[in-house]
């Protein structure tokens, strides 16, 4: 493991601080006030429905609630919220029915 001076920490930190806030300047601060071109507005529709599968997939695949290891309770759990999901168009139910399906699967599996 690498020994890091405090003054290296939280040069790290700065620096990264600095660099995030420049990113998010970018679109807020310079541009925020300039009509953006149609196939930007477009693309950017998109941006939360690619975010959440990265955020979600993980979870599902390699949960941490097992080691990392695949879980057929947390597949069959992604699997009725997608289907419950796609039938009822209605977020609060697949959250719910995936829900009452992993909690169901770990009782009955174990």
């Amino acid at each position: 493991m690498i020994q890091l001076s405090s003054l290296e920490i939280w040069t790290i930190i700065v620096l990264l601080g600095a660099g995030t806030f420049l990113i998010r300047f970018s679109f807020i601060g310079l541009i925020g006030e300039r009509q953006m071109p149609g196939w930007v507005l477009r693309l950017l529709r998109f941006a939360p429905v690619a975010v959440m599968p990265g955020l979600v997939a993980p979870l599902i695949l390699w949960p941490p609630a097992t080691g990392g290891e695949t879980d057929p309770a947390r597949l069959l759990a992604a699997a009725a919220a997608l289907v419950v999901g796609l039938i009822t168009k209605n977020v609060l139910a697949a959250i719910f029915g995936g829900a009452v399906t992993l909690y169901a699967a770990l009782f009955l599996i174990g």
